[in-house]
């Protein structure tokens, strides 16, 4: 089992490639909040669902002083793509050697269809400004996973 990360814990810091093919390092956004969330593969149609929702909601998100960013074993070239084809005006990160993603407790054993299997484990972290973990959620649904988030921080 994958150790999860829990609230007060230090977001492990990373610098990963962007869709645009530039470098983000976590700790260069310290003095905002971030929502880094984690999903399985760009272009799906769950990740596809959750992108959007997360692009709808941006604006909302931004006035409660959060930044969103998304990231998946993809490669920048997938992502980029992904962002173009479906409007995604967030950064979105590649990790494909799934280090990141395992550090957040975000890659390993999942159940897909019944079957256990090694993959991403679609996550949501809330970061606040000062680097630490505020949420940690596992195991969230594609679907109205944006809406839950909102009620979860109290932003309706």
């Amino acid at each position: 089992m994958n150790e999860r990360l829990q609230p007060g814990d230090t977001a492990p810091d990373f610098e990963l490639t962007t869709a645009e093919g530039s470098t983000l390092k976590l700790s260069s956004l310290r003095g905002t909040k971030v929502i880094l969330y984690a999903y399985p593969a760009a272009m799906t149609p769950g990740c596809t669902k959750q992108a959007c929702d997360f692009r709808d909601s941006l604006d909302g998100l931004a006035a409660h002083g959060f930044q969103v960013v998304g990231i998946s074993p993809d490669k920048p070239e997938k992502l980029a793509k992904f962002a173009e084809r479906d409007g995604i005006t967030f950064p979105l990160v590649s990790d494909p050697d799934k280090e990141v993603l395992t550090k957040y407790g975000a890659f390993g054993e999942k159940k897909n269809y019944g079957r256990i299997v090694q993959g991403v484990i679609r996550s949501t972290f809330v970061i606040d400004a000062e680097g630490r973990i505020e949420v940690a959620q596992y195991n969230v649904r594609a679907t109205g996973h944006v809406a839950k988030l909102h009620r979860d921080l109290g932003l309706n």
